[in-house]
């Protein structure tokens, strides 16, 4: 996707009075924390709302899985976190860190110092960012939000559960949505495969190799955790075949550096005998399939009487995918863009929407602003791409990251940032096995810790 952000600019009166609102932030996550801040910083008064008991979102690693490893199931109980064992980040921490609170390493040498740190790494990250910010003191844990829906006056009703199934019922005059998107299952189409005897599982439920030992696995998938996950797999399985839509029909090639692990072309259905046939014709006689195929935006206490949907995993009508036009600046949602830099995002999505909300910015007219959404849905019409790569920022995200500093009055994207995530993309592609503990952008990191000392100076980093 190269659509642009939308060139509408907003109407700045010279003189607003400031607003202080109710604002109730559904999660605490690594956009719902990032929120909390920026709404506090701009008068607000906030309630965030989270269901787990500390604040880390997707990054909280549980070895618990669901009880339904494909996660159809509508009844199961659900497991928020996504996390692998293994995993270690895709992005070296001087890109990944929020813009004024760098992710730097521990002066005590404690922890994990690497540029590519394994998850726990950044999990004490967002909890120093909530010690520093005071976040924890807005935060009410282990309490499950049931629903959220509009009532007169522009209010918002908020039905929430305690731990002790406690169900309190309260009004406020915004909502901001931070329950993040790597819960909720996406599962590939595969013919066939109601009758397959094998096991079919999600990535949501991976989380270490040992129960693939000795066994054939064909994983679905060709983004951050497939790679990861078929290397991981390969080290005790029998065989490993990777299939992705990405892979040529004809491809059948042995994975480099791998004596039992091939890529595929997508699978073109399942049998009853247990095999499994690929697009090229190959068959194989699979233990497991294991979809790594991303997961579904999804928002079940959201009740918005239709003016918000999620349709082909596009969430819309949103405008600069942030506010829904008939419903801004009351209702807002912040991390939906991916194939970006996450938090440096969150930041500026949620510095936007808490200015719109103190009246200190001033969106376009709702008329103005679905226009821009049709627009924008226009362009992915005539491109040819489909409603759910709708949110995919791969090729704009840092012009979409400067848009939004622009409207509220902040610098942009540091320019090392952008170009360490180009090189480190590239080295991604070119050197799977290895671009996390080799690199060249060391003047890239020069300027990355000049920039830094101007707010790590009087941190505390323990």
């Amino acid at each position: 996707m190269v659509n642009p952000p939308s060139t509408i600019q907003p109407i700045l009166p010279a003189m607003l009075p400031l607003h202080s609102r109710n604002v109730a932030v559904i999660g605490a996550g690594a956009a719902g924390i990032v929120a909390a801040r920026e709404l506090r910083r701009e008068g607000h008064k906030v309630v965030v709302l989270e269901k787990d008991n500390q604040i880390g979102g997707t990054w909280v690693y549980t070895s618990r899985v669901e009880a339904d490893p494909i996660g159809l199931d509508p009844g199961r109980e659900i497991i928020h976190s996504s996390l692998y064992s293994s995993l270690r980040t895709n992005l070296p921490r001087e890109v990944m860190g929020y813009t004024d609170y760098p992710f730097v390493p521990r002066k005590s040498g404690s922890g994990d110092p690497r540029r590519f740190p394994v998850h726990t790494e950044v999990l004490k990250y967002l909890k120093e960012f909530g010690r520093d910010f005071g976040i924890h003191e807005m935060v009410r844990y282990e309490t499950e939000v049931l629903n959220v829906g509009l009532v007169e006056n522009n209010k918002w009703k908020v039905r929430s559960k305690t731990r002790h199934d406690c169900y309190i019922d309260e009004i406020y005059d915004a909502v901001v949505v931070c329950n993040g998107h790597y819960t909720e299952p996406r599962i590939a189409d595969i013919p066939g495969i109601n009758s397959w005897p094998g096991k079919q599982m999600h990535s949501h439920n991976y989380r270490v190799p040992e129960p693939f030992q000795d066994q054939v696995v064909v994983l679905i998938g060709g983004s951050a955790s497939a790679v990861d996950i078929c290397r991981d797999i390969a080290g005790v399985a029998k065989e490993v075949y990777v299939a992705s839509r990405s892979v040529a029909d004809e491809t059948y090639e042995k994975h480099p550096g791998y004596d039992n692990m091939w890529r595929h072309p997508m699978i073109e259905s399942a049998h009853r005998d247990g095999t499994v046939v690929f697009r090229n014709g190959n068959v194989v006689l699979a233990d497991v399939i294991l979809h790594c195929t991303g997961y579904k935006y999804h928002f079940p206490f959201l009740d918005t009487n239709g003016n918000v949907t999620v349709d082909d995993n596009c969430v819309g009508p949103l405008y600069e995918h942030v506010f829904p036009p008939v419903l801004a600046p009351w209702l807002s949602f912040v991390g939906l863009p991916w194939k970006v830099v996450p938090f440096p995002l969150c930041e500026l999505q949620s510095k936007w929407i808490a200015g719109n909300l103190s009246g200190r910015f001033a969106l376009p007219s709702q008329e103005e602003m679905m226009e821009d959404v049709k627009a924008f849905y226009s362009k992915l019409e005539a491109s040819g791409t489909p409603k759910r790569y709708a949110h995919n920022m791969a090729g704009y995200q840092f012009d979409y990251d400067d848009w939004l500093a622009e409207q509220c009055g902040s610098p942009g994207i540091e320019e090392w940032r952008k170009q360490m995530y180009i090189a480190v993309s590239k080295k991604k592609l070119d050197r799977p096995e290895t671009y996390r503990d080799e690199w060249e952008d060391d003047d890239l990191i020069l300027q990355a810790e000049e920039d830094f000392i101007k707010h790590t100076s009087s941190r505390v980093v323990t």
